[in-house]
C-alpha cells in the first residue's frame, strides 16, 4: 500500500471537501503516518472514513472529524496542547508546531502508538481521563465521544484557552468548541459527529422507581 498516496487521497476526499481550509492542517495530515496509530491488523482500513480500532474498545476518530475539530480550535504554532484520548490529533498538532502532551488512561493504547508519538516529539502520560495532567493549557482536544465533560478539563485551560470535544448522549453527538473567559466557559456547537464513547467518561445508568 502506498501510504503517501493514501494520505493525500484522505485529505482530498475527507478533509478539503468538508470545508476544512486550513493549509497547515492539510500539510500535517499528509505528513503524519496515520497507519502507525491503529492496531496492526486494522492498517488496511486506517485511511477510510470509518473509526478504526487502536486497542481494546478505543478507536481513531475519522480524519474528517479530527480536521474539523482542529480548524475550529484555531491551533497555533508555539501553543501548548493536551490531547486526551486523542493520539492522532496529538501527532497532527505536533506537526503544526505545538508542544503536545497525549494523555491516556490505558497503557495498552501507548503500547500501540507510543513509538509513533515519541517520533513526533509528543510527551505521553497515563492518568485517568477525568483528571487532566498539567494546567494552563492553550488547547484541549479529545477524539472520543464524551457523555459529560469533566469539570477539571475546563479548569485546566488558561484564560483564552479552547477545548474541542464531541458531546454524545445519543446515537448522534455534537462537536463543540469551548472558550475559557474570566467568567467561565462559552460554548459553540460545530457539527454532528458520532465517535465511540469513552467508557471511562460515561456515567453508569441510573434507575428510578
Amino acid at each position: 500500500m502506498d501510504f503517501t498516496a493514501e494520505r493525500k487521497a484522505m485529505v482530498d476526499s475527507q478533509v478539503r471537501v468538508n470545508d476544512v481550509t486550513n493549509h497547515e492542517i492539510h500539510m500535517a495530515m499528509m505528513a503524519v503516518p496515520r497507519e502507525q496509530y491503529c492496531a496492526a491488523d486494522r492498517v488496511f482500513a486506517v485511511y477510510s472514513d470509518a473509526g478504526v480500532e487502536i486497542a481494546g474498545e478505543r478507536k481513531l476518530m475519522p480524519a474528517r472529524d479530527v480536521s474539523k475539530l482542529l480548524q475550529a480550535a484555531d491551533a497555533r504554532e508555539g501553543e501548548k496542547a493536551l490531547a486526551v484520548a486523542a493520539p492522532y490529533a496529538a501527532a497532527v498538532l505536533a506537526r503544526m508546531g505545538l508542544t503536545v502532551t497525549a494523555q491516556e488512561a490505558d497503557q495498552a493504547v501507548f503500547d500501540v502508538v507510543g513509538d509513533a508519538l515519541a517520533a513526533e516529539g509528543v510527551t505521553t502520560a497515563v492518568a485517568p481521563l477525568a483528571a487532566p495532567v498539567g494546567e494552563g493549557w492553550d488547547l484541549i482536544v479529545c477524539e472520543g465521544g464524551v457523555a459529560e465533560i469533566p469539570s477539571a478539563w475546563g479548569a485546566a485551560l488558561r484564560i483564552g484557552g479552547r477545548m474541542v470535544v464531541v458531546e454524545r448522549r445519543g446515537a448522534v453527538g455534537k462537536a463543540a468548541l469551548y472558550v475559557k473567559g474570566r467568567e467561565g466557559l462559552s460554548r459553540r456547537e460545530l457539527f454532528d459527529s458520532s465517535p465511540a464513547l469513552l467508557a471511562e467518561l460515561t456515567p453508569a445508568p441510573t434507575f428510578a422507581l
